[in-house]
């Protein structure tokens, strides 16, 4: 070790000039080291500082890759093995942790510790000491100053003694903390020497502790691990890389197409159109009514959803129903001096919404789509082939037939049902006792018609022929003379449900199939619209008649209606099947549903009065005995069945449905 510079103790009484130069170059040595010893201390801290975010950055890193698994990524399929590897490093990470953690704290103790005690004791001493021997220096030059100022002539030894006593005091006041300030100034030197080399030491140890105790745990088990994840990612670059080629490749054929297919109506002259189409996708411009007389279009993403058309905007995350489609028409329409409009009619005739297509070829599909799933063949074993048979022309308007008359014409096709089974309370008994299929009385995929409103021309075909319609709704009983003669005329409130075509009338439980067939459409399709009717029972007919205005929807001979029956447990369902010519020359049967205000077996029993009456009108003596053996009221009327009139809602047409006039 060589040899360092000191102050001679022996000088420090003398106090020479050459003694105080000497003492400049110490102070000067002194000052340096305190700076540097500040600057190495905020590195240190640094360091220390970094370790302890290091144990925070790892621990809060093992919380994160542990959070992998808790994620709902919407495409995380196949990160089985992306999740496992991360609990590995998890593990891996919270060890590590913990080797930082005994580092941080062996850098406080071993690096930081020693250098704040090195400035806080030693440095901290030169610099007290410092001070001290400055304020005994000016003492003792006062004193000295004091003393010089002792007159020669007349000399009082009183003061000259306290005079001398003062000097001789700040003299050796000087001398003790000159002595104390020389000493530790030596002193530094070698103190210096150690408070910069022991703390290196002590962050030389902790490192080597933390590397050796980090290979003790990353044995190699540790490097199989690390060893088979570097090859799963290689395997997982190597599928990049082979499906960014077939990606180019793919961008490259797309690109390599003719650039019509750009160009919205490129094949304008003949376009290759698909009018067997059963559902349909893709952008049109939606028409919105902004005021009175101003309009705007939309551009939207509209699709097909089994029988509804649905709409989805850009950034939702799922479509919104925009139209059942069910028994709606669709035609081409001109709109706004707009190419390719079309408007979709609800079933009961009111104008629906207005869409344009971007192209002769899109306009004329989507009409063709809607019109193959207003019929609800869709909902058919094999609705290609059915829409193949049942196409039309893709520009016209097709509107299902809601006619009685005509209702095999019409296109909904009846739904999968409910497992749920009636339990029939029948009015005509049968002589079957083995109770049929539901295929051997209603044929799989039949269409069930919901609506009974009549167009406006069947309207004059059927009820008015060729006469002017009454305007102001009032009933024209010449239409129908076997009112006035009728022996029976009863009134129910009914509303209709639903009709479809069936393949026998031999037993009622072809009406209890069509009631539950009928129901579970409407439940499946959410259709709660009924319309609401009279239902006139005479000895000749059943009518239908419009409440509002007295008009005549639909008419069925007595003769003609071979069932009826009303539900056991519902009591106001009631059903009958009617037996109808077709122009073919054979007969078709149908089921008409209805439920009524009045208990359905009222209805029934009307209608099975009514047949009788039609059985003995030839034999005057047997019509007698029949109207004889049904009570009259006080006022004259007959009722019809053993109980009071209906009064279930307390309506006087109910209460008139209970009673029969002759």
């Amino acid at each position: 070790m060589p040899a360092v510079d000191k102050l001679l103790l022996e000088e420090a009484l003398q106090d020479s000039p050459q003694t105080r130069s000497l003492l400049s170059v110490f102070e000067e040595d002194a000052g340096t080291l305190t700076d540097y010893t500040n600057q190495l201390l905020q590195a240190m801290q640094r360091v220390y500082g970094a370790q302890n975010e290091m144990c925070l950055a790892t621990q809060q890193l093992s919380k994160q890759l542990l959070a992998y698994e808790k994620q709902n990524f919407a495409l995380g399929k196949g990160d089985e093995e992306v999740i496992s590897t991360l609990h590995c490093f998890s593990k891996v990470v919270d060890e590590l942790n913990v080797l930082h953690t005994e580092l941080a704290k062996q850098l406080a103790d071993t690096m930081v510790l020693p250098i704040i005690q090195f400035r806080e004791k030693d440095l901290t001493e030169v610099s007290t000491l410092k001070d001290l021997f400055g304020l005994a220096s000016n003492e003792h030059d006062l004193s000295m100053a004091k003393y010089s100022r002792l007159p020669k002539k007349k000399e009082n030894e009183k003061a000259k003694t306290e005079v001398v006593k003062e000097v001789a005091a700040a003299r050796r006041k000087q001398h003790l903390s000159s002595l104390q300030y020389y000493c530790a100034l030596n002193a530094l030197q070698y103190r210096k020497r150690v408070a910069m080399m022991e703390p290196m030491i002590g962050f030389a140890h902790g490192q080597i502790n933390f590397f050796k105790k980090g290979a003790e745990m990353f044995s190699q088990s540790m490097n199989n691990f690390l060893s088979s994840v570097a090859n799963m990612v290689q395997s997982i670059q190597g599928e990049l890389e082979a499906e960014a080629e077939k990606m180019r490749v793919s961008q490259q054929e797309l690109l390599s197409v003719d650039e019509s297919i750009y160009a919205p109506d490129f094949d304008v002259a003949a376009p290759q159109i698909n009018r067997n189409l059963i559902q349909k996708a893709g952008y049109l411009n939606l028409r919105n009514k902004t005021g009175l007389v101003t309009t705007t279009w939309e551009r939207l993403y509209f699709f097909t959803q089994g029988g509804n058309l649905m709409c989805q905007p850009r950034g939702a995350v799922a479509g919104g129903l925009i139209q059942d489609l069910d028994n709606c028409s669709v035609m081409a329409v001109d709109c706004e001096d707009r190419r390719y409009c079309f408007q979709i009619t609800t079933p009961n005739g009111k104008s629906g919404i207005i869409l344009q297509a971007e192209s002769r070829k899109e306009n004329e599909e989507w009409i063709c789509a809607i019109n193959n799933i207003s019929r609800q063949i869709y909902l058919t074993d094999n609705p290609e082939a059915v829409a193949i048979k049942l196409n039309q022309t893709a520009l016209q308007a097709v509107t299902p037939i809601t006619s009685f008359g005509k209702k095999h014409e019409s296109s909904c096709p009846s739904q999968n049902l409910r497992d749920s089974e009636m339990e029939n309370d029948r009015i005509v008994p049968t002589a079957e006792l083995r109770v049929p299929e539901a295929d051997e009385l209603i044929a799989p995929g039949t269409p069930i018609q919901f609506d009974i409103v009549l167009p406006a021309t069947e309207f004059l075909e059927q009820n008015r022929g060729n006469r002017r319609i009454n305007p102001f709704g009032e009933t024209e009983d010449e239409t129908f003379p076997e009112a006035e003669d009728s022996l029976l005329q009863q009134m129910f409130i009914v509303r209709f449900l639903g009709s479809m075509a069936v393949k026998t009338d031999t037993t009622t439980e072809v009406i209890y199939e069509a009631m539950r067939q009928v129901l579970a459409a409407r439940a499946i399709h959410n259709i709660f619209r009924m319309t609401e009717s009279h239902l006139m029972v005479t000895s000749q007919a059943l009518r239908l008649i419009d409440p509002q205005t007295q008009v005549t929807r639909a008419n069925f001979e007595l003769t003609s209606v071979t069932q009826f029956a009303a539900h056991q447990e519902n009591k106001r369902l009631v059903g009958f099947v009617v037996r109808t010519p077709e122009s073919t020359g054979g007969e078709a049967l149908s089921t008409y549903i209805f439920e009524s205000n009045s208990e359905g077996e009222k209805i029934c029993y009307a209608i099975n009065l009514g047949k009788e009456i039609i059985e003995v009108q030839k034999d005057p003596e047997a019509l007698a005995q029949l109207m004889l053996s049904i009570p009259l009221t006080n006022d004259g009327k007959y009722v019809l069945l053993n109980d009071q009139p209906d009064d279930s809602d307390g309506s006087p047409s109910e209460n008139r449905g209970a009673e029969s006039e002759a």
